[in-house]
């Protein structure tokens, strides 16, 4: 059976300061009406019944999580005692997955990823997961790029794949990190790469044989939280093992060394939604580019983004290409081209440990 696990654990730092330790960005409504973590429990859900979607999270944000997702049954959380990165999150979900089917193939996805139609996302997974169960095979799910974007990972693909659909699936080559604009360039012109998009399907079985070969620390540490899963042990025994843990990517720790790596391409459209940025590529804009979610008036403003509280006024006047989100104790203003570089005022809050505003 397929089972789904969301990856519910990010930060969110670029979308400060409204995404903050307890409220990240998959607890926002960005994109829409609901939060980032309901469209994505919802697409889910559409396939798989709630009792086989598990959310991985921290314990800062376990509550907004329950609180978001009322159908997620609770034994379905599974709360991490710090952050490793993805590898560990994955490897703890597959964990508990196992023990309730042996047999499962796994979907992970983040929670924090917009993609539409869902319907074209649950044609894909379901090519993914056969492929993932007949071949014993690592699959991740491939984006066609439409620009030279040196902010994603890519995937190189080689032949393609007889899948018995009419989803295309490829061999991977290589992964690729980040590229300069260059790379990414001859990247786009080749025809050949794929965006990253961070999702991935594999039976449990294929994992945990990757973890063994690939990551064998991390899987003598998921042999021993093993027996103790559901007992009075398990929260003691995860948070020693996670202790000791090396924080280190599934990308990394598994996909860049693994054999029978194979990506389906995506066929909806996707945007990781990685910075204020992104909104108004999810907005309407007015007559003037502007994309404004507040109780705003503006004069002689131009493609400005602007996010505020009710009860709260902003105003804008002869600005463009700014981004200005009011929050209660907080107001950011940023041009939009340094939008990618918020998370440096989040950090610049951590060093002068400045918790009241993280």
């Amino acid at each position: 059976m397929l089972h789904g696990v969301i990856m519910a654990g990010g930060s969110g730092t670029r979308f400060w300061p409204k995404s903050r330790r307890k409220t990240p960005k998959q607890l926002l409504s960005i994109t829409g009406a609901r939060s980032m973590i309901q469209e994505t429990f919802a697409r889910l859900h559409a396939a798989i019944p709630a009792e086989r979607i598990s959310v991985v999270t921290n314990s800062d944000q376990a509550d907004g999580v329950r609180l978001h997702l009322p159908e997620l049954p609770r034994q379905n959380m599974i709360v991490e005692p710090c952050g490793r990165n993805t590898a560990a999150c994955i490897g703890l979900a597959a964990l508990d997955v196992a023990n309730k089917d042996p047999d499962a193939v796994m979907v992970i996805v983040p929670a924090d990823s917009y993609i539409h139609p869902p319907e074209a996302f649950l044609k894909v997974i379901s090519a993914a997961a056969n492929v993932a169960a007949e071949q014993d095979a690592i699959v991740t799910i491939g984006i066609p790029p439409t620009f030279p974007a040196t902010g994603y990972g890519y995937i190189h693909c080689g032949e393609r794949v007889p899948a018995g659909s009419d989803v295309n699936v490829f061999d991977v080559v290589e992964f690729k990190e980040k590229p300069t604009a260059d790379m990414a360039a001859e990247f786009l012109q080749s025809g050949n790469y794929f965006w990253n998009s961070g999702s991935f399907i594999w039976k449990v079985s294929t994992i945990f044989d990757a973890f063994r070969e690939h990551m064998p620390a991390l899987y003598a540490s998921l042999e021993r939280i093993a027996p103790v899963l559901g007992t009075e042990k398990e929260a003691e025994v995860i948070a020693d093992e996670y202790a000791r843990l090396e924080s280190i990517s599934i990308d990394y720790g598994v996909m860049e060394r693994a054999r029978n790596v194979m990506a389906v391409e995506a066929t909806y459209t996707w945007d990781d939604v990685g910075s204020w940025k992104s909104v108004e590529s999810h907005k309407k804009p007015d007559i003037h580019g502007n994309v404004i979610d507040a109780h705003a008036e503006i004069v002689d403003t131009a493609n400005c983004t602007i996010v505020g509280e009710k009860g709260h006024l902003i105003a804008a006047v002869g600005v463009k290409d700014l981004i200005i989100v009011q929050t209660p104790d907080a107001t950011l203003v940023c041009h939009k081209d340094s939008a990618q570089d918020v998370k440096k005022i989040v950090d610049i809050l951590k060093e002068k440990k400045m918790d009241e505003y993280l």
